[in-house]
């Protein structure tokens, strides 16, 4: 049965915040970010229009802090579409940050391209299970009978994505509320927060998914294999990647969404005993490949790379969460060579993951 969204108590930010965010637009966006089933450590984004007031959830933010923190930029929206007609679009919505505060969401021309007030832009579990499908358009097109919505095929995050949309509503004969990113995530709009929030909540109805019961993990085969000295999963969900077989295809595989791959790398590596870490990181070296901050041990559970930052690991619960709602032997989609390269080589990822601080250490 699907977790409801959690609850979270109506706060506004404090006065002297520099966005002065509206509090409905602040209180969504920490009930959604304390969601594991929705948003995971930086990822998903939240918006707010009003004439020409626009806010944004800033780049590598957490939207779990927005009540303790001031997460958003707030711009104007008449400059941003402008913005979005020019020679760099990318490049430009960067540069209306603030000097020296944050940098827009690399989602924010697909907010600004949206007519709805409240946008909401969520990497829900569910939603991430049906759209890695290949047959997710048609499969979701009985999931989501009634409702209006619309389906964008995958596409880099930023400008791709949002031209993406940009032709999904110019082919659309209404403008839709709900859009399924394939490989992705989800996006709801309504006229305010109140709306889209429970938009949100019908579509998590609509596509909420049986969940398997992972095994417990295997502390003694995990011990065998670790001869680096990595760190054994202190939660079930995380090692479900290595002891459920669906998650564990999955990890070493490839990657189903963008945030995989900026987190955790393209696939995991297995080791054992008999292939320990060190040689499996060696022999990934080898063949030019990233080493991932993780390991799978078949059927014991996961090794946690020291350097894993905080979202690096809300990310492979995030992987579990989706191989855990998959059945096995569903066709999936996996990003291929070029959309990885795409999202690695990516600046404004880098900007992302370079804000995303490793547990117990402070930030640079």
């Amino acid at each position: 049965m699907i977790q409801r969204i959690a609850s979270a108590a109506d706060h506004s930010l404090r006065a002297d915040s520099a966005s002065a965010a509206p509090a409905e637009l602040v209180r969504i966006s920490a009930k959604i970010g304390a969601n594991a089933h929705l948003v995971q450590g930086g990822g998903g984004n939240t918006s707010f229009k009003r004439d020409d007031d626009f806010w944004v959830k800033a780049s590598g933010t957490w939207l779990a802090e927005a009540e303790t923190r001031d997460i958003f930029v707030r711009l104007s929206l008449a400059v941003v579409r402008k913005t979005m007609s020019g020679p760099d679009i990318e490049a430009g919505i960067a540069a209306l940050a603030p000097a020296g505060g944050l940098r827009p969401s690399i989602e924010t021309s697909l907010h600004a391209l949206l007519p709805h007030a409240a946008v909401l832009h969520v990497h829900s579990v569910n939603t991430i299970a049906w759209a890695a499908r290949e047959d997710a358009q048609a499969a979701l097109g009985e999931a989501l009978a009634g409702l209006a919505w619309a389906w964008v095929p995958y596409r880099r995050p930023g400008l791709p994505l949002t031209t993406a949309i940009r032709e999904t509503l110019d082919a659309a004969a209404a403008p839709p509320d709900i859009l399924v990113l394939g490989n992705h995530g989800l996006v709801v709009g309504g006229a305010d927060c109140a709306a889209a929030e429970a938009l949100l909540q019908t579509v998590e109805d609509r596509l909420a998914l049986p969940v398997r019961t992972p095994a417990p993990g295997d502390p003694g085969a995990l011990q065998a294999a670790n001869d680096l000295g990595w760190l054994p999963s202190d939660m079930p969900l995380l090692d479900a990647v290595g002891t459920d077989p669906v998650c564990r295809e999955i990890a070493t595989t490839g990657a189903l969404y963008p945030d995989h791959v900026v987190f955790l790398g393209e696939k995991a590596v297995i080791v054992d005993e008999h292939h320990p870490l060190s040689q499996a990181l060696a022999d990934a070296r080898s063949a030019g490949i990233a080493p991932p901050p993780y390991a799978v041990v078949a059927g014991a559970g996961v090794l946690l790379s020291p350097d894993l930052s905080a979202g690096g690991r809300a990310m492979l619960g995030c992987l579990a969460d989706v191989g855990l709602r998959t059945t096995q032997g569903t066709p999936l989609r996996y990003l291929d060579d070029s959309d990885a390269a795409e999202l690695l080589g990516w600046e404004a990822e880098a900007y992302r993951r370079a804000r995303d601080t490793v547990p117990g250490r402070s930030s640079s």
